[in-house]
C-alpha cells in the first residue's frame, strides 16, 4: 500500500517516462509549429516568389555589386571594422549588412548565394514584423494582421528592389522592430525601451543616422497615439531619449574604431561629408519638394490599381483609432522629411512600405464592416486591364518586328519571348477579371507572379547588357597576368567582387589624365564608358558590351593612346 503522503505516480519506470513524454512533447511542438506556419500562407507565397526571382540573374550593377565588392575587399583586407572599396576606406555606409555577409562566408565560403538567401530571409522577417505590428496596433481587428503581410509582400517595387543586396531591407526590419517595441502588447502597456535601444542601434549600424528619421517621429508624437505615453509623458520622453542615446552608442563605438583605423582623411569623410555635408545640402532641392507624391501610386502597385483600395482610404473618418494615429505619426512626417531632403530615391521609402500596407489593410478591414461586397467598379479591373494590354502587346510584338515597325534592339530581343509571356499576362488578367472571393489575396498572388515573370523576361532579354561577369573574368585574368588596370570616370566596384579582384583599379578623371596613365603603363588596360561606339572602339577595343543605354569598352593602353591622338574616342 502507498502512503497517503506519497504522490500517486501512474508509471514508476524512468525509461518509460523519459521516452514517452518527451516524444509527445516533441510531436506537440511540431504540430504547433506547423499550425503557426500554416496560418501564414503569405509567407510561403512570398518565399517561393523571392527565391525564384533572386536567382534568375546575377548581382545587379551598381546596387548589389557595390555592396558585395565592399564586403569582398573587407574580407581580403582582413578588416572587419573599416570597410574598403577599390582599395580606399569606404565611408558611405556602416558595416552591419557587411558583417552578416561575412558570417555566411565564414560558414560556406565566399560567393553570392548566401547574400541573396540572406536578403530573402530579411524580407521574410519584414513580413512577419508587419503582421506582429498589425496585431499590436489593431488588436480588435484581426483582419488587418491577416491581410497586411499580403499587401506588403506584393508591392511590386518593394519586391523587386528587395532582391538587391543593399541596406534598405535590413533597415526596414530595424525600423519595424523599433516601432514594435513602442507599441503596447496584451498584458503590458509600457514600451520595451531596452529592446527599442537595441533596434535603434542596429538600424544606425545598418544605414547610419537616417534610421532616426524613420523612428524619431513616432516616438516624439507618442502621446498622440499611445495611451501609456499620454499618462506617463515624462517617463516616455526621458526613457525614449536614453534609449536612442544608448542605441547611438553602438554607432559611436564603430565610428571611433573605424576612424582610428582609417586615419584623419577617413575621419573627415565620415564625420563631415557623410553627416554635416548632407545636412548642409538638405535644402538644395535637387528634386522638387513634391517629387514623391506622383511616385507613390507607382511604389504601391499593384494595389494602387484596385479601386476598392482607394474607396476604402477615402472613407477614413475621425475619430481615428490609436493604431491609425500611430501610422499617421510615422508615415506623414517621414514623407515630409524625405521630401525636404535634396537627394531623393524611390528606395529611400522602403522602410515605410510596411506602414503603407498597414494603412491599406486597416482601411479595407474598416470598409468591409460596412460594405462587404460593394459595387462592381470596386473590383481590380484597372489592374486586369493593364495586364491584359501588356499581354496583347507582348504577343503582337513579334509581328511588329517582322513587319519592320519595331527595330529597337532590346524590343527585338523581347519579341523572341513575347508570345509565351504575353499569354501568361493575359491569363493573369483573366484571373482578376472573373469575380471570386479572396480578392485581395488574388491581387497579391497575381502581382507576385507578374513581378517574377517580368524579372524573368528581363533576364532572358536585357540582362546581358547589365551582366558584368564576362568583363570581370577578363579583368581577373589580366590582374593575374600582372596587367595594371584603370577606369575612366566612375568605378563603384561593379567588377571587383565578380572578378574577385585583389588590387585596386586606378581611377582616372578627364581624358588628359587617362592618356598620361596609358602612356606610363603600356601593358595596362583602360576601361571606358562611351555614349556611342566609334569604328576604333569596334576594331581595337579588347572588349565591348552595351550597358544601361551606353557602352563599356576595355582598351589596351597603346591602342587607347593612338585612338585619343586621332581624336576618335567618345568621352
Amino acid at each position: 500500500m502507498t502512503s497517503h503522503n506519497e504522490p500517486c505516480v501512474p508509471n514508476q519506470n524512468p525509461s518509460a517516462t523519459q521516452s514517452t513524454y518527451p516524444a509527445a512533447g516533441r510531436h506537440a511542438s511540431l504540430r504547433d509549429l506547423w499550425t503557426t506556419l500554416a496560418a501564414m500562407p503569405w509567407l510561403w507565397c512570398w518565399l517561393i516568389a523571392a527565391l525564384v526571382a533572386i536567382f534568375q540573374h546575377g548581382p545587379m550593377p551598381m546596387y548589389s555589386t557595390r555592396t558585395l565588392s565592399v564586403a569582398w575587399e573587407m574580407w581580403t583586407h582582413h578588416s572587419f571594422i573599416l570597410p574598403y572599396l577599390n582599395g580606399e576606406p569606404y565611408s558611405e555606409k556602416p558595416p552591419l549588412l557587411l558583417w552578416l555577409i561575412h558570417l555566411g562566408w565564414l560558414v560556406g565560403g565566399v560567393g553570392d548565394v548566401w547574400p541573396r538567401v540572406m536578403e530573402v530571409l530579411l524580407g521574410a522577417l519584414q513580413l512577419v514584423l508587419v503582421a506582429a505590428l498589425a496585431r499590436r496596433l489593431f488588436p480588435q481587428r484581426p483582419a488587418v494582421a491577416r491581410t497586411a503581410p499580403w499587401i506588403a509582400g506584393a508591392f511590386t517595387f518593394g519586391f523587386l528592389f528587395g532582391l538587391q543586396v543593399m541596406y534598405e531591407v535590413l533597415l526596414a526590419d530595424c525600423v519595424l522592430a523599433a516601432l514594435l517595441c513602442l507599441t503596447p502588447k496584451p498584458g503590458r502597456d509600457a514600451p520595451r525601451f531596452a529592446w527599442f535601444a537595441l533596434a535603434v542601434g542596429l538600424g544606425l549600424l545598418s544605414k547610419g543616422p537616417v534610421m532616426l528619421l524613420h523612428v524619431a517621429f513616432p516616438w516624439l508624437l507618442g502621446p498622440v497615439w499611445n495611451r501609456w505615453a499620454q499618462q506617463e509623458r515624462r517617463r516616455w520622453y526621458l526613457r525614449g531619449a536614453i534609449a536612442i542615446a544608448a542605441g547611438g552608442l553602438l554607432l559611436l563605438a564603430w565610428v571611433l574604431a573605424a576612424t582610428d583605423a582609417g586615419g584623419e582623411a577617413y575621419r573627415q569623410r565620415l564625420l563631415i561629408h557623410q553627416t554635416a555635408g548632407r545636412v548642409v545640402d538638405a535644402f538644395a532641392h535637387a528634386e522638387p519638394f513634391w517629387w514623391y507624391v506622383p511616385l507613390l501610386p507607382v511604389l504601391t502597385l499593384p494595389f494602387s490599381l484596385w479601386p476598392r483600395c482607394w474607396a476604402a482610404l477615402a472613407t477614413l473618418r475621425r475619430p481615428f483609432e490609436h493604431g491609425l494615429r500611430c501610422l499617421f505619426a510615422w508615415l506623414g512626417p517621414v514623407l515630409l522629411g524625405f521630401s525636404a531632403v535634396s537627394g531623393k530615391q524611390p528606395y529611400y521609402l522602403l522602410p515605410e512600405f510596411g506602414g503603407f500596407a498597414l494603412l491599406v489593410a486597416f482601411a479595407l478591414a474598416s470598409r468591409e464592416e460596412h460594405h462587404p461586397s460593394g459595387p462592381r467598379w470596386w473590383q481590380p479591373w484597372p489592374l486586369a486591364l493593364l495586364l491584359g494590354a501588356g499581354g496583347i502587346a507582348l504577343a503582337l510584338l513579334g509581328n511588329l518586328v517582322r513587319s519592320g515597325h519595331v527595330v529597337d534592339h532590346q524590343l527585338v530581343e523581347v519579341s523572341r519571348y513575347g508570345l509565351p509571356f504575353g499569354m501568361l499576362f493575359l491569363m493573369l488578367a483573366l484571373v482578376l477579371a472573373v469575380p471570386r472571393k479572396a480578392e485581395l489575396q488574388r491581387i497579391a498572388v497575381v502581382g507576385l507572379i507578374a513581378a517574377v515573370a517580368a524579372n524573368g523576361l528581363f533576364t532572358l532579354t536585357i540582362w546581358p547588357a547589365y551582366d558584368f561577369t564576362p568583363v570581370a573574368r577578363m579583368l581577373a585574368k589580366a590582374e593575374a597576368e600582372g596587367h595594371p588596370m584603370a577606369n575612366f570616370e566612375s568605378n563603384d566596384g561593379q567588377y571587383t567582387f565578380l572578378g574577385r579582384l585583389t588590387q585596386p583599379v586606378t581611377q582616372l578623371h578627364g581624358m588628359a589624365e587617362a592618356t598620361r596613365w596609358a602612356q606610363d603603363h603600356p601593358d595596362g588596360l583602360v576601361i571606358t564608358y562611351p555614349r556611342r561606339l566609334t569604328a576604333l572602339d569596334r576594331t581595337h577595343a579588347a572588349y565591348i558590351q552595351p550597358f544601361r543605354g551606353i557602352w563599356l569598352a576595355v582598351w589596351p593602353a597603346p591602342d587607347f593612346v593612338q585612338a585619343q591622338a586621332k581624336g576618335q574616342l567618345d568621352d
